[in-house]
Parts: structure tokens; C-alpha cells; sequence
């Protein structure tokens, strides 16, 4: 009698581990950046698989770490290898390719349980991370380039952001009063920056106002922004089921193309006293502070 072939879901969404170090090699190609003398590729990368998959290679997790910081090694050789049509080209040119180096010349891996049941199982989200050069017409402050993309068996999706952590104002200076209520209770939060993300959170959603509530309410749902030359707040949708403002939709603040997310610049201007809805959800009272 001949033992009929398993093919059960959790068999079936297995993914083999060398998957992952495919994944991450992608994501590094994704997140690098030209500069003029070098093309910097970000050193840290956060793998986060579904709980039964990470239990599944957790003891291989050493290995695992070591060939991916391996791998990393080798795909950098061959991103700087010339060849000779390369050389001709270049010559013709007048000019050469600039060289890929790590941001800090050693790499860093980790592969963790997803801990917001985020990550279906046999699908791969991998977050990194790149320092970014100084903008002066940004003003003072960090930029950070965070590269998320979702492997699953159908498609690969990325999530690019750029945070800016600039030095905020002293916290005696209040901007603007939020109030809100949610599942855990009543909230009050003073807005003492430029910006401020609104959303249930999550790995790579960091946010500053964080909503118990359903999921209607997206991970990172809208941001309000602050003119710090007019004092002026604006208010930028950043959800799936939408955000409202005294009522009435706010345009979308983001395109999507590829399976990638890109914010656009659509914001909408917040006056002095405004009611802000979270997908019909969610309402937070938002007060000007003179």
C-alpha cells in the first residue's frame, strides 16, 4: 500500500530557508543609495517570519545568519565586479560606476517571530534601514530611508519611508492638543513636533499616536504635519478605508505603483479647531494651542 502524499496548508506554505537569504539580497539591491563617490547599501536587516515558520528554523537560525551575512558578501563583489564590456563602456563614457560599500562595513541580520500577526505563514517581511545624507532644505535633523518588502508565494510588495527624525522644540511648547477615544480609554497627547503619525502601529509602522482599535484602522493611517515658518497644521491621509476631516473625505496622501506605496504630497489644511475620523472609527478632536 502505497502512503498517499501530505498536502496540507502548513506543508504547502513552507517556504525553503534559503528563500529568505534571496529575500534579503533583494531588499539590498532595493534600498541603495548613490552618492558621488559610492553607492551606499544599508548593513541591518530585520527578517520577521510567522510564528509557526520561525519555530520551524529555529535551530537552524546560526547557520542561517552566517550564510546571509555570506551571501551579502558576495552579492557586494558582484555589484562592484567590471566587466570588460563595462570597462569599454565606461571609458567611452568618460565616466565610471561609483563602487557599492556597506554603510558601516560589517553587516547585521536578525530573524525574529512577527510579533503583530502581520506576516502570513510561508510569507517573508524583511525591514532595512539607510542612513541618509543631509538635506538643508529639509532642515535640521536624521534622515532614514526604511525599506520593507512582503515576499509571498504570489507577489513581492514594498513599502518605502523616509523618516526624519529632527530635534524637537522643547516639550513645554505645545503646538496642538489632541484628544481622542478608543478602546483603551480616553486620551490626551500634545503635539510638540512637526510631525506625527497616527495608526495602530506595528514592525515597520512607528508611529506616535497609537489607536486600539479594529482593523479598519490602518497600521499607519494619517500623519499631521506642522509649517514650522506659518505655524499652519495640515493633515495627510495615509490609509485603506480613508480619513475625514470634520465630516468630509480627505484626499489620498499616497499613490500606489508596482506594489510599492509612495506618498505623493496630497495633505489637506487643518483649521484651528477640527474633528479627525479614522475610517468612521476612530474620532480625535484636534485644538490649536496659542
Amino acid at each position: 500500500m502505497v502512503a498517499k502524499q501530505s498536502n496540507t496548508p502548513v506543508e504547502q506554505n513552507r517556504r525553503p530557508a534559503r528563500d529568505l537569504i534571496v529575500a534579503v539580497l533583494e531588499n539590498m539591491r532595493r534600498n541603495l543609495e548613490p552618492l558621488r563617490y559610492s553607492t551606499i547599501a544599508p548593513n541591518r536587516y530585520l527578517v520577521y517570519l510567522h510564528p509557526v515558520e520561525y519555530n520551524r528554523l529555529e535551530g537552524l537560525i546560526p547557520i542561517l545568519q552566517e550564510q546571509t551575512l555570506r551571501a551579502l558578501g558576495e552579492e557586494l563583489d558582484v555589484l562592484n565586479r567590471r566587466s570588460f564590456v563595462r570597462k569599454y563602456a565606461e571609458r567611452l563614457l568618460g565616466h565610471a560606476d561609483t563602487p557599492v560599500q556597506s554603510v558601516a562595513g560589517e553587516w547585521h541580520v536578525e530573524f525574529l517571530p512577527d510579533p503583530d500577526d502581520d506576516v502570513a505563514e510561508g510569507d517573508i517581511l524583511i525591514v532595512s534601514e539607510l542612513a541618509l545624507p543631509t538635506s538643508p532644505e529639509l532642515g535640521p535633523g536624521e534622515r532614514t530611508r526604511r525599506i520593507a518588502t512582503v515576499h509571498s508565494d504570489r507577489r513581492t510588495t514594498t513599502r518605502q519611508q523616509t523618516v526624519t527624525d529632527a530635534h524637537p522644540p522643547s516639550p513645554s511648547h505645545v503646538f496642538a492638543r489632541i484628544e481622542y477615544d478608543d478602546n483603551g480609554g480616553h486620551h490626551s497627547f500634545d503635539a510638540v513636533k512637526d510631525s506625527i503619525t497616527i495608526g495602530r502601529g506595528g514592525i515597520t509602522y512607528p508611529v506616535d499616536i497609537k489607536i486600539m482599535s479594529s482593523v479598519d484602522v490602518s497600521r499607519e493611517h494619517a500623519r499631521i504635519r506642522r509649517d514650522p515658518k506659518t505655524g499652519q497644521f495640515f493633515i495627510i491621509d495615509l490609509s485603506s478605508l480613508g480619513t475625514t476631516l470634520n465630516g468630509r473625505h480627505v484626499p489620498r496622501g499616497y499613490d500606489e505603483l508596482d506594489g510599492t506605496k509612495r506618498e505623493n504630497g496630497t495633505e489637506t489644511p487643518l483649521p484651528d479647531q477640527a474633528r479627525i475620523g479614522l475610517a468612521d472609527t476612530v474620532y480625535l478632536q484636534f485644538v490649536l494651542v496659542r
